[in-house]
């Protein structure tokens, strides 16, 4: 199995495609030797017609800055602290409040137990206000022990969430901000 570097034009195979190069497609894929070095050697003077974004750090392609960001975490530190258990293993603090609401964190054992224990964790952090949603939501009779079925919202975007952990992922990824408890 192979295909044509769009490139290069030479036929390969499909071991001489990257996995990222290979997802983009016939057309669209560029052999290593072309991504590695010799790019844009076949002659063409315009860039390709796909859109690359380049992790800085390890030189993956990545088909959208989404990609690429969500890529990047996975070059940062393990050094954030469980609120709860004190483990030091997380790459951010949204990974961290995952791992409380998910229910295996040793000191809030239970998903339903720790989704409540976090919701009222937030609610007395005085900078976390804005970040509840105040618009009534219909539950129809599913409210999980006093927690609303959408909490939390961003308040740059006014999309809401289920849990802590997500509002901060998103707001990570989508506006650049990994601080929102301080942590």
């Amino acid at each position: 199995m192979g295909r044509y570097c769009a490139d290069c034009g030479d036929w390969c195979s499909n071991r001489s495609f990257n996995s990222n190069q290979w997802r983009k497609g016939d057309g669209y894929s560029r052999c290593k030797d072309c991504v590695d070095g010799s790019q844009y050697s076949s002659g063409y003077d315009s860039q390709p017609s796909y859109p690359s974004f380049r992790c800085i750090v390890c030189n993956r392609d990545f088909n959208s800055q989404n990609e690429l960001n969500m890529h990047q975490q996975v070059h940062r530190p393990r050094n954030i602290a469980c609120p709860v258990c004190g483990e030091i293993r997380f790459r951010s603090p949204a990974n961290a409040v995952q791992h409380v609401e998910s229910g295996f964190c040793s000191g809030c054992q239970g998903s339903d137990n720790a989704r409540q224990q976090i919701y009222q964790y937030a609610q007395t952090k005085r900078g976390m206000q804005k970040y509840f949603n105040g618009t009534p939501l219909l539950t129809n009779g599913a409210c999980n022990q006093g927690v609303p079925e959408y909490p939390y919202q961003c308040n740059q975007c006014a999309k809401s969430f289920r849990n802590l952990s997500q509002l901060m992922q998103h707001e990570d990824q989508k506006h650049n901000n990994m601080r929102m408890l301080g942590m």
